[in-house]
């Protein structure tokens, strides 16, 4: 078995539907500015139709973007994709993180080795899991502190604000989250 990504056709649907809801566009807006019907584009939305190089292009001009964005941020229909281990040097403790998961997807992950800027607030509009693997971390969650070690986990609902620091060598945590272009968490009134 090698190492591949499983190249299926894009989805470019749900793309479109998020650059129309940002921009606060009507189908019928859409329709109007491109030339294109309300039935086809609905099922482009839904993905029951694909659009010609040529609708797709009408498409993103109409929503102020080009096609390539609209394919960059398109979701594959169906995918695999293996990311494997990068072996450090020896004697090589310097931090690092790398992505766990590549493209443009739902999901976001993460692999963060060593020590990092402790000072750093995050605060990320959706939902995040922090594990982890080795080693051990305080994070500091909405005037709290909790201190975890190798195999817990926590986890932060969107907009939370929060900072964390390893407390020990060569600490690996791992970072799950929903992707920001995913409107998962709803506005709350602070």
């Amino acid at each position: 078995m090698g190492d591949h990504k499983e190249q299926q056709p894009v989805r470019v649907g749900a793309a479109v539907r998020r650059r129309r809801r940002a921009l606060e566009l009507t189908l019928a807006a859409v329709a109007e500015r491109s030339g294109l019907s309300v039935p086809f584009l609905s099922q482009v939305e839904n993905d029951r139709a694909r659009p010609s190089r040529t609708s797709l292009e009408k498409l993103a001009d109409a929503l102020r973007t080009t096609a390539v964005e609209l394919l960059a941020a398109a979701d594959p229909a169906a995918s695999v994709d293996v990311v494997r281990a990068e072996p450090a040097a020896e004697g090589d403790f310097e931090p690092r993180t790398r992505a766990l998961v590549r493209g443009h997807h739902q999901l976001h992950a993460s692999e963060i080795t060593g020590d990092h800027d402790a000072g750093r607030e995050f605060q990320h509009r959706n939902d995040e899991l922090m594990y982890v693997a080795d080693g051990a971390v305080e994070i500091e969650a909405e005037g709290r502190a909790y201190r975890l070690g190798r195999g817990d986990t926590l986890y932060l609902t969107g907009g939370v604000r929060h900072r964390w620091r390893a407390t020990v060598p060569d600490t690996r945590v791992i970072v799950v989250a929903v992707a920001e272009h995913i409107e998962a968490m709803q506005d709350r009134p602070r």
